[in-house]
C-alpha cells in the first residue's frame, strides 16, 4: 500500500520543519517498515489526519483493530509514550505496544471520525471538560516532560520578535505569563494540546483522550486551550465576547480551577497561536485568534 501523507500533515510539518528534515520524504519506507515488522494488515491512512503524525487505521495479526501512529522526533512521540503509559488508559488511548520503535506507537482503536466536537457545543464541553480532568495526575518523580516554564519559555521568545501590529497583545500575554509563573497553585501531568477533536468516541468508556504533546505544570494551562475551541463560531456571533467570558468562568467553577488564571492562561496560548499564524502564512487564522484574544 502506498503510505501518502495526507495534505494537512504535509502543510503543518512543512511550516515547522528545520532545514535539511527529510522525515516527510522517508515517511512511506518507514510506515512500510512498521506494518511488516508488526505484521499488520492495512486498512485506511486516516484522512485529514492529525498536524504531527500519520495515522494508519490497521488490523494486529490477530485480527484486533488498532492505530499505528509515526511521528517525527520533533513532534516529541517519546514524550507521547510515556504520558500515555503513565495514563494507563484512564481517560486517554491505550498503547497496545507498551515499548517500540522510535517514533511508532501502536494504540487502541477508537472512532476516529466521531469526536466531541460532533455534539452540541454546550454538551460537548461538558464531556471535553470531563476528560481532561481524569488525566490530571501526578507526574512521575522521575519524569523527563517538559515543563509549563520551559515551553512556554520558547514561545515568548518568538513572541517577543513580533511586528507592531500585535505588540500591545503580545505585551500582555507575556506580562500574564510572568505573573502566572510566579507560583504555580499545583503541577500535574497535562495533555497539552486539548481540545475537542482530541477527544474520540471509544468502547471501553465514551470518550477517549487522544494525541497528546505532554507538559507539567498547572491545571489551568491546560484548560485555556479549550476556551477557544470553536473559535470560529464565537467570532461569527455578535455576543462572542460576553460568551468567551461565560466560558471561562464555566470551565473554572466546573473543574475546580482559578478563574482569573484560566483567563490569563487563555490569553497567553491565543496570542502565541496567533503570532505563529502571522509568521507562517495563516493571515486569517491569525485574524481570529488575536481578536479573540483581545477580549480576555
Amino acid at each position: 500500500m502506498a503510505f501518502e501523507p495526507p495534505r494537512r500533515l504535509v502543510r503543518a510539518l512543512g511550516e515547522t520543519a528545520p532545514s535539511g528534515d527529510d522525515w516527510l520524504e522517508k515517511l512511506p519506507e518507514l510506515a512500510q517498515q512498521a506494518v511488516d515488522l508488526r505484521e499488520l494488515t492495512v486498512e485506511r491512512v486516516q484522512v485529514p489526519g492529525g498536524r504531527s503524525s500519520l495515522v494508519v487505521l490497521v488490523r494486529r495479526p490477530d485480527g484486533t483493530p488498532a492505530v499505528l501512529k509515526l511521528a517525527p522526533r520533533r513532534a516529541r512521540p517519546e514524550s507521547e509514550r510515556a504520558a500515555l503509559a503513565r495514563w494507563g488508559g484512564l481517560g486517554a488511548v491505550q498503547l497496545v505496544e507498551p515499548f517500540g520503535a522510535e517514533g511508532v506507537l501502536v494504540l487502541e482503536r477508537l472512532q476516529p471520525d466521531v469526536s466531541v466536537r460532533s455534539l452540541p457545543e454546550a454538551k460537548a464541553l461538558l464531556e471535553a471538560a470531563g476528560t481532561l480532568r481524569r488525566l490530571w495526575v501526578e507526574p512521575p518523580g522521575d519524569h523527563t516532560f517538559e515543563t509549563v516554564a520551559e515551553r512556554t519559555g520558547r514561545q515568548a521568545l518568538v513572541m517577543r520578535d513580533s511586528g507592531a501590529e500585535v505588540a500591545s497583545l503580545v505585551s500582555a500575554a507575556l506580562d500574564a505569563r510572568e505573573a502566572l509563573l510566579a507560583a504555580p497553585p499545583e503541577v500535574r501531568l497535562l495533555h497539552g494540546t486539548f481540545r475537542q477533536s482530541k477527544v474520540l468516541a471509544g468502547e471501553r468508556v465514551p470518550w477517549l483522550a487522544v494525541g497528546p504533546d505532554p507538559v507539567v505544570g498547572e491545571c489551568a494551562f491546560d484548560l485555556a486551550r479549550l476556551v477557544r475551541d470553536r473559535v470560529e463560531d464565537l467570532i461569527a456571533t455578535p455576543s462572542g465576547a460576553s460568551t468567551t467570558r461565560r466560558r471561562v468562568k464555566r470551565l473554572a467553577e466546573s473543574l475546580d480551577v482559578d478563574q482569573e488564571r484560566l483567563r490569563g492562561w487563555t490569553l497567553f496560548r491565543a496570542v502565541e497561536s496567533g503570532v505563529r499564524a502571522l509568521r507562517v502564512g495563516r493571515p486569517r487564522d491569525a485574524e481570529l485568534l488575536l481578536e479573540f484574544a483581545g477580549w480576555l
